[in-house]
């Protein structure tokens, strides 16, 4: 013990657990004041990090007060009953960890410690939350799940800045809409195992909502705002007591999980077939049939079903492996019906383009076009410019005068040769999608004309990509789709995209994943499906606080039990997590 009591005068750093304390060394609270024989007092420093986590330790003095640069506190996992009000003179303080306590309140002082950016309170005795928690204004982690909390303090809108949310577990009836609107910042809500009979209209506010779980709830319906949540990756909304889906559940485009078991579904809205989902469990509903859209979802990897009164489905199909179902389905839909409007594909150019003079966007999507028209030079100042789904051989050089355009779509077209001669003039692009297109190669020095590009997608170009791919020439990239490129390993330079939240690697020929992954501390979402991967870096388990989605379907891994790949992200992330070997 004073070995280690030394070692933490001089590093400011001290971990006591797992040791059976019942009290905390007085040593602890004094600051180490007084130096030991043979110490260099000049050396000292006041301590920061304070870990005393798994111990037996049932009180807190209010010489905690002593402790004034503390920055970190973990006492989590003892037998506390409550907190000293001292933890309000601790103004430094930004991570406070008190979970698996016996703590009946916390107190008021709580309000003081303004610096608090992390506070986990869960598996506790609280039935309340105190209101003064709302002038931690940088509180943006905050758990306080297995409690028997009834309500949350509507002073908690000050705390504009929350990302994270964890109240699982608690006897909530309602959270307000006033709340939820304050949130913005939301990337992860998880208000399961409540009694909530209803979700806030204002969910629509969270535009960066990446996580949603409000499983085993009283809901009844899920409000059409829900279409704003457009980040939106993984719902969880098992266990309610849905009887209807919103149409706007379609408009969730980066949805991949949707679970919808063990509710009162009479049937799976048309509209959200739309859906790019991986995982749709409608599991234990009362389901007499779907509809043959759901035959287009060809991103389906998993399709449950079981537990309806399907009747139009046999059940070797509904037990059976999801592609058969899928096709099945796609053999009941009516026959194609090419329905040309009247109006001609001149008309619709040209009102395309009257439309971009005020949008500045302008959308020729899907128009059968071998060339660009000249009407889109006529166009003004346009920001966007939509060319997705032509059969657009190359760019011509009139393309160079848009200087002002920040994202060009050219995706599903017949374009072979990089654009270079374009990027040159377009400095602002922040956006560029060429996926799906026969490339034949993108040059070593592709990318250094579009420093500022945030979204790049090359996806489904099989072979084009050079041998040391300079994505380092990109350092605001924040989202890079490489789906189907016959990758056979991670391009290293993507390691130093520090900016990178969304990053697309799926229906490649990657056996392994670096270990450098864990410096990508932005990632959100990762698509890893459909690879040859068998092991993960134990690494990966340090995104946890950011990485919300993790894609693991379609891979030979045998280091990690299906158990464990079912229960989404965050087990897995946990599980890597607890593999790494101490030091």
């Amino acid at each position: 013990m004073d070995r280690i009591l030394k070692a933490a005068r001089t590093s400011g750093s001290l971990n006591l657990s797992n040791r059976s304390l019942r009290d905390v060394p007085n040593e602890v609270y004094k600051n180490f004041d007084e130096a030991g024989e043979g110490d260099k007092w000049w050396e000292a420093v006041d301590l920061q990090k304070l870990i005393l986590a798994h111990n037996n330790i049932e009180k807190l003095k209010e010489d905690l007060r002593n402790l004034p640069l503390l920055t970190v506190l973990n006492v989590s996992h003892n037998k506390l009953s409550e907190l000293p009000a001292a933890i309000g003179e601790l103004h430094m303080l930004k991570s406070l960890d008190v979970s698996f306590n016996s703590i009946m309140k916390i107190p008021d002082e709580i309000g003081s410690a303004t610096a608090l950016v992390k506070f986990d309170c869960s598996s506790n005795q609280l039935k309340e939350l105190p209101s003064s928690l709302g002038r931690c204004l940088n509180l943006s982690d905050f758990k306080a799940s297995n409690n028997c909390i009834t309500s949350l303090p509507e002073d908690l809108a000050d705390c504009s800045k929350m990302s994270k949310l964890d109240v699982e577990g608690n006897k909530l009836t309602v959270l307000s809409n006033n709340l939820i609107a304050s949130w913005t910042m939301l990337t992860e809500l998880i208000a399961s195992k409540n009694l909530l009979n209803g979700m806030p209209e204002t969910i629509g506010s969270l535009s960066r909502l990446i996580r949603l779980d409000l499983h085993q709830n009283r809901i009844l319906s899920i409000p059409s705002s829900i279409s704003g949540c457009c980040s939106l990756a993984e719902f969880y909304m098992g266990n309610n007591a849905l009887s209807a889906l919103p149409a706007e559940l379609g408009k969730l485009s980066k949805l991949g999980t949707l679970d919808l078991h063990s509710n009162q579904l009479k049937e799976y809205c048309v509209e959200a077939c739309q859906l790019r989902l991986s995982v749709l469990d409608l599991s234990n509903n009362s389901l007499s049939g779907l509809p043959p859209e759901i035959g287009k979802m060809t991103t389906l990897r998993k399709l449950l079903l079981t537990g309806n009164p399907l009747r139009t489905l046999r059940s070797s199909l509904v037990n059976g492996p999801t592609p058969a179902l899928l096709k099945y389905l796609r053999s009941r839909l009516p026959e194609n019906e090419d329905s040309e409007a009247s109006t001609t594909k001149e008309d619709l150019i040209t009102m395309a383009t009257r439309l971009s003079v005020t949008s500045k966007e302008l959308s020729l999507e899907g128009m059968n076009l071998s060339a660009i028209p000249s009407e889109i030079w006529e166009a003004g100042e346009i920001t966007k410019l939509d060319l997705s789904r032509n059969s657009i051989q190359e760019l011509p050089p009139e393309l160079s005068s848009c200087a002002s355009l920040q994202t060009l779509i050219l995706s599903r077209n017949k374009i072979k040769d990089w654009p270079d001669a374009i990027l040159t003039s377009l400095s602002s692009l922040s956006c560029l999608k060429l996926d799906n297109n026969p490339l034949r190669q993108v040059p070593s020095d592709g990318f250094k004309d579009i420093p500022m590009l945030q979204i790049l997608d090359l996806s489904y170009n099989i072979a084009s990509l050079p041998e040391n791919p300079p994505f380092s020439s990109l350092p605001h990239l924040q989202e890079l789709y490489l789906r189907r490129m016959q990758l056979r390993e991670a391009p290293t330079d993507i390691l130093r995209l520090q900016q990178l939240r969304i990053l697309d690697l799926s229906q490649n020929s990657l056996q392994s994943i670096p270990e450098g992954f864990k410096n990508l501390t932005s990632l959100t979402e990762l698509d890893l499906s459909d690879n040859n991967i068998s092991a993960l870096p134990p690494e990966l388990g340090l995104l946890e606080p950011s990485l919300q989605a993790l894609r693991l379907d379609g891979n030979p891994l045998r280091s990690i039990r299906r158990t464990i790949l079912d229960r989404g992200t965050k087990a897995v992330l946990k599980y890597l997590k607890d593999k790494i070997p101490e030091n």
